[in-house]
């Protein structure tokens, strides 16, 4: 009977001892899975974070085109809603830069055609800036840009310019996000593609949502001393802010 009793055992107390030591394991894996585990050595730290874009990449490689396509269409969108609050803030001083949509159109055309050089550039390693370097800079466009809407009542003929430089910095922030999630070599091109379409669709909900937002005060004779200079005023804060923290 002992080895009946035995077997007893295992089928009603394992399950009890796996039940207390399971959540732990879980959160290991979690942890591991999703790079939320720190090291006090840098070195190690490294180590670990290249592991995991190593994994990340074989997973990729692995995937079917449609389903990676899809991934970075979401992993675009992300890094502005919710993840780009940076960009959002930029995106936003190109609107109250401007109710002319002509002009709007001209600045976000601009933006978007400097970032996809730079995002391409920079992931193909034919471009290479620190984030030390690029980060503040970024800042910096957002105060510039904010400023400017306070200054001018409508944006100058040299602000598509302005804001093409801009979209190059913003784009070398966008690569080095994909350069962290890994991206995978037998399919470079259409990734790069989709995580800019994923970036646009983010630009463009950011852009519609304020347009709605402002679309019945837009032509009030009060729009601009209480919402448009306010707002930028803001917005400059925040980039000022920003700055002075990616600095020092």
């Amino acid at each position: 009977m002992r080895p009946l009793k035995t077997l007893a055992f295992f089928i009603f107390f394992c399950p009890s001892f796996a039940a207390f030591s399971h959540p732990d394991d879980e959160l290991v894996i979690k942890e591991i899975e999703q790079g939320e585990l720190v090291f006090p050595d840098k070195q190690m730290t490294a180590e670990y974070e290249a592991a995991l874009k190593r994994q990340r990449k074989r997973l990729l490689e692995a995937m079917p085109s449609s389903e990676k396509f899809l991934l970075f269409i979401k992993a675009g969108v992300e890094h502005i809603i919710p993840k780009g609050l940076d960009h959002i803030l930029f995106v936003l001083g190109l609107f109250f830069s401007s109710l002319i949509f002509a002009s709007l159109l001209w600045q976000v055309t601009a933006f978007t055609f400097a970032h996809t050089i730079t995002l391409a550039t920079a992931a193909l390693g034919i471009v290479q800036v620190p984030g030390a370097i690029v980060e503040p800079l970024i800042a910096l466009s957002i105060v510039w840009v904010a400023v400017e809407n306070c200054v001018f009542e409508q944006a100058n003929k040299w602000r598509p310019f302005i804001v093409f430089g801009f979209g190059l910095l913003h784009g070398l922030g966008f690569a080095a996000v994909l350069s962290e999630y890994g991206l995978p070599e037998g399919n470079l091109v259409p990734s790069l593609l989709a995580f800019n379409i994923g970036v646009e669709l983010g630009q463009l909900f950011v852009l519609f949502t304020a347009a709605i937002l402002a679309w019945h005060i837009r032509n009030k004779s009060w729009y601009r001393k209480r919402v448009q200079v306010p707002a930028s005023l803001m917005i400059a804060l925040v980039g000022l802010f920003w700055f002075m923290e990616r600095v020092f």
